[in-house]
């Protein structure tokens, strides 16, 4: 696997380096950044922005909206969030399927495995615990 480490990188730079990644190249990917600024909402590819944001204050207040070329929920991202995304072969690790439930069981064991000696760790999904 290949690794690509920043850190304060803006996400939507990031957000482009990944998808050139996921497109052009045909190697396994570890993109980690250290934080981001400006403060932005992420939006994922199918998301409405008249049900998801609350856009008088986001104007007033100039915040970033992006929409990412994948799935996923509406997040507000700033300087303390780090990002690790995988980009990856369907081959990549063995027996796992692409499919969201089972991708997040696999990374909350993962993350489990780096973050033991902290206490328990689990990923929460809209503030519910996976229950795989």
């Amino acid at each position: 696997m290949r690794l690509v480490t920043m850190s304060g990188e803006p996400i939507l730079r990031q957000l482009h380096l990944e998808e050139r990644l996921l497109r052009r190249t045909a190697d396994n990917w570890c993109v980690i950044n250290d934080g981001t600024a400006p403060p932005t909402i992420v939006m994922g590819v199918s998301g409405r922005v008249s049900e998801l944001v609350d856009i008088e204050p986001v104007l007033r207040d100039r915040v970033p909206v992006v929409r990412r070329f994948s799935g996923g929920g509406t997040v507000i991202v700033d300087q303390g969030t780090v990002f690790v995304t995988f980009i990856c072969n369907k081959s990549a690790v063995a027996g796992l399927q692409p499919f969201p439930r089972d991708i997040m069981s696999w990374s909350g064991q993962l993350y489990g495995k780096v973050f033991e000696r902290f206490g328990e760790f689990h990923l929460r999904e809209n503030g519910i615990p996976d229950q795989h």
